[in-house]
């Protein structure tokens, strides 16, 4: 890099990748206007079409119209459209954990349970560990959300396991 560039980026307020806008706007015609109503008809009445089939059915609807470097424009239009008007899509997270594999840890607070101690409000906060694989948990008590607890949890935890 260029020290005069350097020196420009390190004067700057944004970083680089933000110093120019994003372009919003289209830098030529959009060949399917004429018939995106069509399109949009066929994947209102069957969402699971794909971009490729449908732009196959274009083509021999309306021969010599597109050109094989259309078709990249056109899944892009059609991504658009599931995106915003398309039907939602069901989520799923597979839930599959491999022995040894995965372990999940968090800080909760424990204030809202009342524990008083000689008739003292305990306030204190739980850190939580478990193994997802088995359920295995180890839990220490500790007074902060710092590294330092979170450190001495998990060395108590690895600790009762073994």
């Amino acid at each position: 890099m260029d020290a005069k560039t350097a020196r420009k980026y390190r004067s700057s307020r944004s970083l680089p990748s933000a110093a120019k806008p994003p372009r919003v706007y289209r830098t030529r015609p959009d060949p399917f206007v004429a018939v995106w109503p069509a399109v949009a008809e066929r994947l209102s009445a069957e969402p699971r079409l794909s971009a490729k089939t449908l732009f196959d059915w274009l083509v021999t609807e309306h021969p010599g119209e597109f050109a094989a470097s259309h078709r990249r424009t056109f899944e892009r239009r059609v991504r658009q459209w599931q995106a915003t008007v398309g039907p939602g899509r069901v989520v799923m997270f597979r839930q599959i954990h491999a022995a040894g594999d995965l372990a999940s840890s968090d800080f909760t607070s424990m204030n809202r349970l009342g524990i008083t101690l000689q008739g003292e409000p305990f306030d204190h906060l739980a850190y939580h560990f478990v193994l997802t694989y088995s359920n295995w948990e180890s839990i220490t008590v500790c007074a902060s959300e710092s590294f330092e607890a979170l450190a001495d949890g998990f060395q108590n935890a690895v600790w009762e396991l073994g």
